[in-house]
């Protein structure tokens, strides 16, 4: 163990305890308590995260996994990853100091964002973070003057004409400008270690991997004859955290070995991370909120409450908290959050 752990971080329960058992524990306790006001909690499973570590690890076993701290970054989480031996990819210096506070090695840190801050850059310089993500000439600049020694990896575009979130409108260079953006960085003395992309967050289909190891092959060929020593290929996240999702993760890791070992077999000294966040936490993480009122209104017209004799009525209920809250992921993920009841109910 690396001691990032502490037993104030998490709670033993005994064995056959669920976390359907221990929610509805806290939330009869919260339903009694004498306070004004029940806020709303996450209840977390830290063993759901350390079984979803070892069978990513199971299913692509030559890929190291780095968490993606923006996803969540509750101590506790960090901290077990922390001791599972993960990497850290870290967006801006709120989340580099949060790690480095823990204790993590700076040589376990990527500060993937390709749109960073002058200070942030400086700040990584300052505090050891060496590895830096970019994906354009105006990027390349900054991180010349504030970053010299850095180590830089080049994100490339990919195709997630299928994905829910479509990254490559944002971020990512076109392979027509690679060999460009790698005679920058040669001109300007800095370092080219790698290769990154992102097929962005729900693609349903696996090939899109396969395609973008491919891409990456082709960088890494022409960063090679401009005398880059390139090493890391990034394979980002986008894999199924839940369930019943369009495409299974053990369906995306076999065409994605098939790719690597096509591309960039065993023993060709390439070391291959992926950037991983709701994998690892989604399904881990339960919230737990009050109903704090409902109505019952027309079924086909939810803000009608007159009486129509007998068309068909359902029942609304309000919660404690909203979209521009914790329920944020509705308006910028797509997802549809489901309710549980708990098993007891207190008046």
């Amino acid at each position: 163990m690396a001691g990032y752990l502490s037993e104030t971080d998490f709670v033993m329960v005994e064995e056959g305890f669920s976390t359907r058992d221990l929610l509805e524990e806290l939330t009869l306790g919260a339903s009694q308590a004498t306070t004004d006001k029940v806020s709303a909690f996450f209840l977390a499973d830290l063993g759901a995260v350390v079984r979803k570590h070892f069978y990513f690890l199971k299913c692509l076993p030559r890929v190291r996994p780095f968490y993606a701290v923006k996803c969540n970054s509750s101590p506790g989480v960090l901290k077990v990853l922390a001791e599972l031996g993960l990497g850290f990819s870290c967006a801006n210096k709120a989340e580099m100091e949060l790690v480095q506070h823990i204790g993590v090695p700076t040589s376990k840190i990527i500060y993937a964002n390709p749109c960073k801050q002058i200070a942030q850059i400086k700040y990584a310089a300052k505090h050891g973070v060496q590895l830096l993500s970019f994906d354009n000439e105006m990027e390349l600049a900054k991180v010349v003057k504030s970053h010299p020694s850095a180590k830089m990896v080049l994100c490339i575009a990919t195709d997630d004409s299928h994905s829910l979130s479509h990254l490559s409108f944002k971020f990512g260079a076109s392979l027509k400008s690679c060999r460009h953006l790698l005679e920058n960085a040669k001109r300007n003395h800095m370092e080219v270690v790698g290769v990154s992309f992102h097929i962005g967050s729900g693609c349903p289909d696996p090939q899109a991997y396969a395609q973008s190891i491919a891409d990456a092959r082709l960088v890494f060929e022409m960063g090679a004859e401009l005398g880059h020593r390139m090493h890391i290929l990034d394979l980002g996240g986008g894999f199924p955290e839940v369930e019943g999702a369009k495409v299974r993760f053990e369906e995306i890791a076999s065409v994605i070995n098939s790719a690597l070992d096509l591309y960039f077999p065993e023993g060709c000294g390439i070391d291959i991370l992926a950037k991983l966040g709701r994998y690892y936490v989604t399904s881990a993480f339960t919230l737990a909120v009050s109903i704090i009122a409902k109505k019952e209104v027309l079924l086909d017209q939810p803000g009608r409450e007159e009486e129509t004799g007998s068309a068909p009525r359902t029942i609304v209920y309000h919660l404690g908290e909203g979209v521009y809250g914790i329920f944020n992921s509705v308006l910028f993920d797509n997802t549809c959050p489901t309710p549980v009841l708990p098993k007891l109910t207190c008046s």
